[in-house]
C-alpha cells in the first residue's frame, strides 16, 4: 500500500516558496532547514527516494508564489485550515489517511487541522519546531536575557489582540502573552480555540485522539522561537516571563482539555530533541527518528 504524506512547510515569519511545499525539507551541508526553494526542492526529492510508492499533495496559498508568500502572513489561519480541509477532501489518494508533517508555525497549523478537520482522517502528526504555546517574543531575541527584547515585546502586546489585527495577521493568531493571560484567551482567535482555553470543544479533543502518534520535536538551541518550551507545549507561568510550565504541570494537560494526557497515556505522544537551533537538523537524524519510527 502506498503511503499518503501531507505536510504545511512553514517556517515562523518566514515562509519557503515552494510549489510542492508541503510535506518538503530544506538541505543545506547535510542539514535540513528549509530558507531556500532549491534546498525544499532537494528536500523532497529526499522524502520521496526514501518513501517510494509515497503520495506527496501540495498545498499553496494562492494561484503563485507571491500570494503565497503574503497569504503566509496575511490570511487568516482558521480560513486557512478551511482551505486546506476542503483542498484535501477532495483528494482520492487521501481518503484512507494520511501523514503530516508541520514546519515550525505548520506543527500548529496542522494540528489545528486535526481537530477540526477529521475527515480524511490524519494518522500520524510530526510537529519540527512548532509553538503549540504560542509565543511571546521575536526571533533571535530572547527576553528577558536581553532587557530591550522584554520592552519590544510587550510593546507588541498592546496591539497583537486588536480585533483587525488578529484577523489580519498569521504570527498574532499565536501570540501569547503570560503577562496578558485573559487577553489571550478571550482575543486570540486561533491559538487559544484550538487549545480549548474558553469552551470545551469536545470535537477538538475527540479528534485529536484519533491520531496514532503526535510526535514533538523541540530544537534545544532554538533562536527563533521564543520560547523554544512551546515546543513540547511548555510556556512561562502566567504573570511573568523567566519560570516555565511543562506540559505536564499545565491545566492543559491536567484537565486533559485536548487529550494530550489521554495520547501520552496510551503512548501515543512522543517528545524528541535536536541539539540545534530552529528546523536545523540531519538527513539522517530525520530517518532514524521520524521515518522509521512513524513513517514507514
Amino acid at each position: 500500500m502506498a503511503h499518503h504524506l501531507y505536510g504545511l512547510s512553514c517556517i515562523f515569519l518566514i515562509h519557503i516558496f515552494y510549489p510542492a511545499r508541503s510535506g518538503a525539507f530544506g538541505v543545506r551541508d547535510n542539514e535540513i532547514s528549509g530558507d531556500t526553494a532549491v534546498g525544499v526542492k532537494y528536500g523532497m526529492r529526499f522524502l520521496s527516494e526514501d518513501l517510494p510508492g509515497t503520495f506527496i499533495e501540495s498545498l499553496q496559498l494562492g494561484s503563485n508564489t507571491v500570494d503565497d508568500m503574503k497569504n503566509g502572513y496575511f490570511w487568516n489561519v482558521n480560513e486557512q485550515i478551511k482551505f486546506a480541509c476542503k483542498r484535501l477532501g477532495k483528494l482520492e489518494q487521501l481518503k484512507g489517511g494520511y501523514n503530516a508533517i508541520g514546519f515550525s508555525q505548520g506543527g500548529q497549523f496542522l494540528r489545528g487541522l486535526a481537530e477540526r478537520c477529521p475527515n480524511p482522517p490524519m494518522r500520524n502528526l510530526i510537529s519540527l519546531g512548532g509553538q503549540h504555546q504560542g509565543v511571546f517574543g521575536l526571533p533571535h531575541c530572547s527576553a528577558p536575557n536581553m532587557s530591550w527584547c522584554e520592552i519590544i515585546d510587550k510593546c507588541i502586546s498592546k496591539f497583537a489582540y486588536l480585533s483587525w489585527i488578529q484577523q489580519r495577521l498569521v504570527q498574532a493568531e499565536y501570540w501569547h502573552d503570560p503577562f496578558r493571560e485573559e487577553m489571550y484567551k478571550t482575543h486570540s482567535i486561533f491559538l487559544a480555540d484550538i487549545n480549548n482555553e474558553n469552551i470545551q470543544n469536545e470535537e477538538y479533543k475527540l479528534n485529536l485522539q484519533k491520531l496514532d502518534n503526535l510526535v514533538l520535536v523541540k530544537f534545544e538551541r532554538d533562536t527563533m522561537v521564543q520560547p523554544r518550551e512551546s515546543e513540547w507545549f511548555g510556556y512561562y507561568k502566567p504573570g511573568g516571563d523567566k519560570s516555565m510550565l511543562t506540559l505536564q504541570e499545565s491545566l492543559l494537560y491536567k484537565e486533559d482539555r485536548i487529550g494530550l494526557k489521554t495520547l501520552d497515556e496510551a503512548h501515543k505522544l512522543h517528545f524528541l530533541s535536536v541539539d540545534g537551533d530552529h528546523l536545523q537538523f540531519t538527513k539522517d537524524w530525520f530517518r532514524v527518528n521520524i521515518l522509521k519510527p512513524f513513517l514507514v
